[in-house]
């Protein structure tokens, strides 16, 4: 009998272990045991984008790290590296599940969102992507803008917005280049939602379209066919709704072929600065709209980023900024509809989805904003440019 409970005493010591390995794996901020809300979220932590996910990480376990000091409500983050990968985003989504995730972050990029959101949809999981700005994130029918999950909601701009934000900036800033190039990528739903939205306004607007280039991941290192072709069209500014990894080659042939336009990018090229192994100075006077500017002189933006020093020896990027709203807008939904960590995700999800419909958050990436019941988010895009190696906010 000694033994029989001796043994129960070991295996019991050996579970709370595993338990307690297993919650100082994830990496995150925590709140106080069972009494913290569980978020998950998964991002690319290892990979070409991994200075998004690495981020949105840093920037969420921040806002946990605050939230939890003021001693009322509580959260404990579980980040899971997704690398990017749709399949590996669902596995994460497993691991997330089955750690008990009352909320969460969704995911840091569009295509592992989109590959997930029926998952949160069937659980009845609420979920706010920081940066995942493709509307299959938010709608079961994307290309029609039909059928919204109801639970799935975006921090970011949606790919649309961006795209028609983008093309009355420009319309509105004929110094910058009045003959436009395009240079996306066809096989991925976050650039070609973008262009497709910016080519449609820029008809209404006026602008001047004088070449559309395409590539996708078979042809994604040489884009010297599509400099040369926008260079003998003449175009003088060049829309790249792409991510930073390919903008920074398409930067670096330019420079070596002595074409010398103005680039203008979105949120996806939020992140170039800190790329290994490029050439900064070639980013010198890209454009780029932005919810956010680590320069802006409020009190909120000075102590982010100074924050954000501290913890990372980096400037925060819009993807940080968008993070951490996140976890304070999640925050002042619980409290305003009295969520507590012993509700169930269902129920949980209800409240929030009631509250996030209905509030208006003040935060890092914008005043007055508020959420359609689709999920989709409305706030005001910010330009930037590159000058000395930093973003610089562009007053009109």
């Amino acid at each position: 009998m000694k033994n029989k409970n001796l043994m129960r005493r070991v295996a019991a010591v050996a579970v709370a272990a595993a338990m307690t390995a297993s919650l100082t794996a994830c990496g995150g901020a925590g709140g106080k045991g069972g009494n913290a809300i569980k978020i998950g979220a998964s991002g690319p932590l290892t990979g070409p984008a991994a200075v998004y996910g690495t981020a949105v990480k840093a920037a969420a376990e921040m806002a946990v790290e605050e939230i939890n000091a003021k001693g009322g409500l509580q959260f404990t983050l579980d980040f899971e590296d997704d690398t990017h990968d749709a399949e590996k985003a669902v596995t994460a989504y497993g691991v997330l599940k089955d750690w008990g995730m009352q909320v969460s972050l969704a995911t840091v990029t569009s295509s592992p969102g989109a590959a997930v959101a029926p998952m949160y949809r069937d659980d009845h999981i609420f979920a706010i992507t920081p940066s995942g700005s493709s509307l299959a994130i938010i709608y079961e029918d994307p290309d029609n803008a039909a059928n919204p999950y109801g639970n799935m909601f975006q921090m970011c701009f949606t790919d649309p917005n961006q795209g028609v934000a983008s093309a009355d900036y420009l319309a509105a800033h004929p110094a910058l280049g009045t003959q436009v190039a395009i240079i996306y990528k066809n096989d991925d739903n976050y650039s070609s939602g973008i262009y497709n939205k910016f080519k449609s306004q820029a008809a209404t607007k006026g602008l001047s379209i004088v070449y559309e280039g395409t590539f996708d991941d078979s042809n994604a290192s040489d884009f010297t066919v599509q400099l040369k072709k926008a260079q003998d069209a003449g175009a003088d500014l060049i829309f790249l709704p792409i991510y930073y990894d390919p903008a920074s080659l398409i930067l670096t042939q330019a420079n070596q072929m002595g074409y010398a336009p103005t680039f203008f990018g979105v949120d996806g090229m939020d992140g170039i600065l800190t790329l290994e192994g490029f050439d900064t100075s070639l980013a010198e006077g890209v454009y780029l709209l932005t919810p956010f500017s680590a320069d802006a002189s409020d009190d909120l933006t000075k102590n982010f980023t100074a924050n954000y020093k501290a913890k990372m020896n980096d400037i925060p990027n819009q993807f940080a900024a968008d993070a951490y709203d996140c976890v304070y807008a999640i925050a002042q939904a619980c409290e305003a509809a009295g969520v507590t960590a012993d509700m169930s995700a269902t129920d949980i999800c209800d409240k929030l989805t009631t509250q996030f419909s209905s509030m208006t958050f003040n935060g890092l990436t914008g005043q007055n904003v508020t959420w359609s019941q689709s999920g989709e988010v409305s706030k005001s895009p910010k330009a930037v440019v590159i000058q000395n190696g930093v973003y610089v906010g562009v007053e009109d």
